[in-house]
């Protein structure tokens, strides 16, 4: 087996790789990040195509189980209501996100001491803040200053036009007195295109980290990680494009492989050592899997509403819902996300599914009756963890390098589905002021399970969580894990902006560290 050695191994070149590897790229040290996906040219997903709504069924479509690249592994997804949505390739998911992108609130990092749900986190708002602002400048978040459900954000890039639909449902907010604000977005104006500029982490960060000396090995599938008797990792066995298995060496190893690749890895690595997979002397690896359980609330309107003008997701948000609040029957609480209407491809396919649509002297009439006449608005739920929702290996199903796929056992909480209770009656009583002739509402909605958070929690104690507050393993310590894995809780927002903060966090660490880090492992 041919080996190659690094000082630093990033195992995933999405939103938190990315992110520390552009960081840690300003070290005098060689750093590889490593991808199972390819290296997609730039022109192929961009969101101003004219085949943008084709190439969502097709290979950029949500779905690993639909899209079956090499670099995808299969997902059981038959024991969850709620089936896994991502992306594999070099760039992660930020290659098909809708690029909404909200902080956190300061309740996010104490929920146990607020709402005694779960753990805390081991830092808090403020502790992350600096990494916040940072990742805003390096993305260009755009945004209004001001908004009363957070701290004071400030340089933001000016907001995005929240369009007809936008106005409409602010009016119905202001009516009823709740919150609202428009949306931050990782999304630059654009008067050419009306989808906006949306820039990925390889745009962001890889580009930068790569011209700072970073090497990026795309398809390259971590199968193993290797540890030495003493418990340290001494690098990864990987397959490349050609099926050939390789030996990387290194002295400090990053996992940043989302919360179902990363545990996916580490219980493929079991040994002896570690024999319910590595650095799970805990038990807790692949346990409290949190995602975001969806509700999707539509209203249709009799007169066009030009509804699926701009950004898919970035319009205007609401937090009226966020917190907790004792006349609820939950803890906790969601987000108000309006969306944009399907475009024309997108209508038909949606029409179809409720047989509302035939070909035929019709055709025309049913689609143009439903397209850009609707408001969609999503319910973000914040999920909360619980040790029987979670992954395991499918050794029934592999993937093309022969190792095992992931099975999902996930069920919603009562809270949660007290929550999409809450939150559809309250969206559709807002779409009734809006003047919706008609309304229909669903959830949670099936495959919806991109915000992947849980799975390798941070603690205090290494009998009850897998790492400390650096992302740090407790069982094995060069070895790191910076993605949504380590997250205690998961909000009610997009985790984008988050998994970058933190990985930007546990990156300055590992910077400041590097020397003591690896003082013991050669």
């Amino acid at each position: 087996m041919k080996k190659e050695r690094t000082d630093i191994l990033i195992i995933g070149a999405g939103a938190s790789g990315a992110a520390s590897a552009w960081n840690l790229s300003k070290l005098n040290l060689k750093i590889v990040c490593i991808d199972q996906g390819p290296l997609i040219n730039k022109k192929e997903y961009s969101f101003n195509n004219k085949d943008r709504e084709i190439s969502k069924f097709k290979k950029f479509n949500i779905d690993p189980n639909q899209r079956k690249f090499d670099s995808d592994y299969p997902i059981n997804n038959d024991n969850s209501p709620i089936s896994i949505s991502n992306y594999n390739a070099v760039g992660g998911s930020t290659l098909i996100y809708s690029g909404h992108y909200p902080r956190f609130h300061p309740s996010d990092f104490k929920t146990k001491e607020i709402d005694d749900i779960g753990s805390n986190w081991l830092f808090n708002y403020n502790d992350l803040e600096k990494y916040y602002n940072l990742n805003d400048k390096m993305v260009g978040v755009s945004g209004m200053a001001g908004d009363p459900a957070y701290p004071r954000i400030n340089n933001l890039q000016s907001p995005l036009d929240i369009g007809y639909s936008g106005s409409l449902i602010a009016r119905s907010f202001n009516k009823l007195g709740w919150h609202w604000w428009p949306s931050y977005a990782a999304i630059k104006k654009s008067n050419k295109f009306k989808k906006g500029i949306r820039p990925t982490v390889v745009e962001t960060y890889l580009n930068k980290a790569v011209k700072n000396g970073v090497i990026i090995k795309p398809n390259s599938r971590v199968l193993k990680i290797k540890i030495s008797k003493n418990k340290i990792a001494t690098g990864v066995i990987y397959s490349n494009k050609r099926k050939e298995k390789r030996f990387l060496k290194a002295s400090l190893i990053l996992l940043a492989s989302s919360g179902i690749g990363t545990p996916r890895i580490l219980m493929n690595s079991k040994n002896k050592d570690f024999p319910n997979g590595l650095a799970n002397n805990s038990g807790q690896l692949g346990k409290n899997l949190m995602l975001h359980p969806l509700g999707f609330v539509e209203g249709h309107f009799n007169k066009f509403l030009n509804s699926n003008e701009g950004p898919e997701g970035c319009s205007i948000y609401s937090h009226e819902f966020y917190e907790t609040k004792k006349k609820r029957n939950f803890k906790r609480g969601y987000t108000i996300q309006l969306l944009k209407s399907p475009g024309p491809i997108e209508s038909f396919h949606y029409l179809k599914k409720f047989k509302k649509i035939n070909f035929g002297k019709s055709f025309f009439n049913d689609l143009f009756a439903y397209y850009g006449k609707t408001i969609p608005l999503a319910i973000i739920c914040e999920d909360t963890p619980n040790k029987n929702n979670f992954i395991q290996l499918d050794h029934k199903n592999k993937d093309s390098d022969g190792m095992p796929g992931i099975k999902i056992n996930y069920r919603l909480s009562k809270n949660s589905k007290k929550m999409l209770t809450h939150g559809i009656y309250h969206c559709k009583k807002l779409l009734n002021i809006a003047g919706a002739k008609s309304i229909k509402a669903f959830g949670p909605v099936k495959n919806t399970g991109w915000h992947l958070v849980g799975t390798a929690k941070m603690g205090t104690n290494k009998n009850n969580s897998v790492v400390n507050k650096f992302g740090q393993c407790h069982d094995i310590k060069n070895l790191f894990i910076i993605d949504s894995s380590i997250f205690p809780s998961s909000s009610g927002v997009n985790i984008a902006s988050t998994v970058q903060a933190v990985s930007l966090m546990i990156s300055d660490y590992i910077k400041k560290n590097f020397k003591r880090l690896i003082a013991r492992n050669d």
